[in-house]
């Protein structure tokens, strides 16, 4: 009787190995408009565009069960410009996600390229993290909100918790790979909490010397106005909190988010920037959504203190659950002494920087998802 229970355990182990459930899904979205641009680089432009909400993108995700509540997980994401079909950002087969790790009841903790707990927690209460997309991106997207290839972390280590009674938290460590430790390395952290309607999030990123010619964690944001020598050492982070709260068809936002560089070597410049956001979605309609979203910003690039007001409007059609058209469009202005700092919309693999303080971009597009 002994030797039969053992046999039967034995069986049922393998059993339990034979019958282990495995998955691997193919993803992606396509996003084109036709766009047209107030003022670039002084003088008006039509473009045909990629990516004017999403970042198109293509993506493998794969889960294994090991049993016992344990997954095997992985994620293999890929950035592209639909209109030409180059690499959102050259060089990197897969720029958007490249990693593996394990997902437990507990949470999910995960190795590879990836993007910080800043950007998880901050960007749902957004519009550019939500419905709007990359032209709804703040004033030069410093706060890094607008999740595209270039924003997300190298050399990373994540963890992310489960969902406890609606409180979830999180974060990253990316290192520099590097025998100086602390050279070009950055690290996250972010919290969480959802209940009915309601959604609040804050989040904290820091980039120690982004600006390294060594490939590290991170590469840092364009600070071209603060006329940097090439090499010079810094300090960039990125923080802020946010609520959202969604009632019948409609959901409104507020969020504060700050970006600051400082500690440069040799130097004494620095920058930061306030913004101050709010938007709405209201769905008129199942397939019909209309969106606005208000944004002040605020601060100093070196020497140039500036304030900019930037307002968009989209109105989003759905010809089935994953095929949309939209409308959309987003008007910037920008004060600055002497107008030393000119207007810029993120507006995908079309940006350009005006000549002036003012930019303007409407774009009418199509998006799928598969």
């Amino acid at each position: 009787m002994k030797k039969i229970l053992i046999a039967t355990a034995v069986v049922a182990s393998f059993a339990s190995v034979a019958h282990a459930q495995s998955s691997v899904t193919l993803y992606g979205t396509l996003d084109a408009a036709l766009t047209y641009t107030s003022n670039v680089n002084g003088n008006k432009q039509f473009a045909l565009g990629s990516g004017a909400i999403d970042e198109n993108r293509f993506g493998l995700r794969g889960v294994e069960d090991l049993g016992g509540g344990l997954k095997t997980v992985f994620t293999l994401e890929e950035g592209f410009n639909l209109n030409n079909g180059s690499q959102a950002n050259s060089g990197k087969m897969f720029s958007r996600q490249a990693y593996v790790g394990l997902s437990s009841q507990a949470g999910k903790g995960t190795l590879g390229r990836q993007f910080d707990a800043s950007q998880d927690f901050l960007a749902p209460v957004s519009a550019t993290g939500t419905w709007g997309g990359t032209n709804f991106a703040h004033f030069g997207n410093l706060d890094n909100l607008d999740k595209n290839s270039e924003n997300a972390t190298n050399n990373s280590i994540k963890f992310t918790s489960a969902n406890y009674a609606g409180l979830s938290f999180g974060g990253t460590y990316g290192f520099s790979n590097s025998s100086q430790f602390a050279n070009n390395r950055a690290y996250s952290f972010g919290a969480g909490y959802q209940y009915a309607g309601l959604r609040v999030g804050a989040g904290y990123a820091q980039q120690n010397n982004p600006n390294s010619t060594a490939v590290g964690a991170t590469t840092g944001a364009d600070l071209s106005g603060l006329d940097l020598p090439a090499g010079v050492s810094y300090r960039q982070r990125e923080f802020g909190v946010g609520a959202s709260y969604a009632f019948g068809p409609a959901v409104v936002g507020l969020l504060w988010t700050q970006a600051r560089v400082d500690n440069l070597t040799g130097s004494s410049a620095s920058a930061h920037v306030n913004n101050y956001e709010a938007n709405a979605k209201y769905n008129v309609t199942p397939a019909l959504g209309l969106g606005v979203a208000y944004t002040y910003s605020n601060g100093d690039l070196g020497d140039d203190r500036f304030h900019a007001n930037q307002i968009g409007l989209q109105g989003d059609y759905s010809l089935s659950k994953r095929t949309d058209v939209y409308v959309q469009g987003v008007y910037q202005i920008v004060s600055s002494p002497d107008n030393a700092i000119p207007a810029v919309v993120s507006n995908g693999d079309t940006t350009g920087v005006s000549s002036s303080r003012r930019q303007g971009v409407a774009s009418v597009g199509m998006r799928h998802r598969f």
